[in-house]
């Protein structure tokens, strides 16, 4: 019988599609004061991927939490998409992952202790695959199942990688395909076939591990990981006060059978609040697909990475090297505009 029991039927909401809106998460940040810890290299003023604090010796600390409500209906599936999602923070960082604690939330009334089992099951063989124990953690009992890990890594300080220092004439990439959002939507509904919903978390789960080697490329100026505030949330944060991008929407890679889903109008809430948040600072034209795809809340997403032209060969080496596919830029950074972002056909 538990393997029968849908776990996206049990939330309001999937995956990183839980986020807070932008608009409403900046009112709840607004009253954030200065950090004056010098050790803390990298606190909450840049909303970046997570906190580095500085121990000494050219080495800082990585510390990161994430967690969400189920994307998926597999209690194995949804446990590995979490542990890969907030591991992903660290990666995005250029740091290397050391052990992670869990955080789960179960409705113990509602659904079976086996399936929680199944949950940590899962995140403890994406562990295994990063290469770290799952240490502990900490369970309540809650209306909602919730789970994800609170990760902590490492970094040499000279490899550290933040999210709002690109260069201008630094071409993007993205390591993953998007459309997780629309897709856990359709999988809620009971829409997804069953053949793409494989292939997406197939995606989900695939590690961000080349974090590391991007970390140690100097070519690389900014690296961030694409998740609930879609791509073009996450590339207005990298262009920060005081850069613009171009996107080239030819090259950006998206699941292949997303149409299928689209024409039924399975569109997650967010994408509307992820645009309202941002639609002043978009430029370009802006067609339906593009809307929907770019806004797209992602969950356990790709890589996001600025690097500089004589950088540009060796991210196509690293991306061949493990099995992505997704060669060709898809946008560059460019001087302050009238647009932070503007949108290519």
């Amino acid at each position: 019988m538990a393997n029968k029991i849908k776990l996206t039927q049990y939330s309001h909401k999937a995956g990183c599609g839980c986020k807070i809106a932008p608009a409403d998460l900046e009112k709840i940040l607004s009253e954030r004061s200065e950090q004056h810890f010098k050790e803390l290299l990298v606190g909450n003023q840049s909303n970046d991927d997570a906190a580095v604090w500085d121990i000494g010796g050219g080495l800082g600390v990585i510390n990161t939490v994430d967690f969400f409500m189920p994307i998926v209906d597999d209690a194995f599936d949804f446990g590995r998409i979490a542990a890969t999602n907030a591991i992903s923070d660290v990666y995005a960082m250029g740091g290397k992952p050391l052990f992670a604690n869990a955080l789960l939330g179960w409705p113990i009334e509602t659904l079976p202790l086996e399936l929680a089992t199944e949950v940590m099951n899962g995140a403890r063989e994406v562990c295994r695959n990063a290469g770290i124990p799952l240490a502990g953690g900490h369970s309540i009992d809650s209306k909602e199942p919730l789970f994800g890990l609170t990760v902590t890594g490492s970094v040499r300080t000279e490899n550290l990688k933040r999210n709002n220092l690109p260069q201008v004439g630094d071409y993007l990439f993205l390591s993953k395909p998007l459309g997780t959002g629309i897709m856990g939507t359709a999988i809620k509904r009971g829409l997804a076939q069953e053949l793409h919903a494989k292939e997406v978390v197939d995606w989900m789960c695939k590690l961000n591990s080349i974090g590391v080697e991007l970390g140690a490329n100097a070519a690389v100026h900014a690296l961030t990981d694409v998740t609930g505030f879609g791509l073009l949330g996450h590339l207005l944060e990298m262009c920060g006060d005081e850069f613009s991008a171009e996107l080239d929407w030819k090259n950006i890679p998206y699941f292949s059978f997303l149409d299928t889903y689209l024409k039924q109008n399975i569109i997650p809430d967010n994408t509307y609040r992820n645009w309202n948040a941002w639609e002043h600072k978009v430029g370009g034209v802006i067609e339906m697909e593009p809307f929907q795809i770019l806004n797209d809340p992602q969950t356990s997403g790709g890589l996001l990475i600025a690097v500089s032209p004589e950088g540009v060969s060796s991210i196509r080496t690293l991306f061949t090297q493990n099995n992505i596919p997704f060669v060709e830029p898809i946008g560059r950074i460019c001087a302050r505009g009238e647009k932070v972002v503007l949108l290519k056909a």
